[in-house]
């Protein structure tokens, strides 16, 4: 079973920044893909980023050049730079972790953009 936990949401400005962060259980956190998922009040979750275990990256549309996912194997820790922050980005935040075989989730963290 792998224990996946999100830290770093909060209440931003509009044009503002944020970082979250997520740790994973595991020794073999180096081959896990790991994503990042969002979910908006009366909306379905929805994909936003994704690093694969080999370092490839996906971004939707929506976010793409505003924000950056990266990985620390060192630390089993993901992360979600989030620049140029909107209203639209507010969202409880979900990261996943894949390990081949099932997917783990963590307990979700708030991002509320807002002046």
């Amino acid at each position: 079973q792998v224990q996946v936990v999100e830290s770093g949401g909060g209440l931003v400005q509009p044009g503002g920044s944020l970082r979250l962060s997520c740790a994973a259980s595991g020794s073999m956190f180096r081959i896990y893909d790991m994503r990042w998922y969002r979910q908006a009040p009366g909306k379905q979750r929805e994909l936003v980023t994704v690093i694969a275990s080999g370092g490839s990256t996906y971004y939707a549309d929506s976010v793409k050049g505003r924000f950056t996912i990266s990985r620390d194997n060192a630390k089993n820790t993901v992360y979600l730079q989030m620049s140029s922050l909107k209203p639209e980005d507010t969202a409880v935040y979900y990261c996943n972790a894949f390990d081949g075989r099932a997917d783990f989730w963590g307990q979700g963290t708030q991002v509320t953009v807002s002046s």
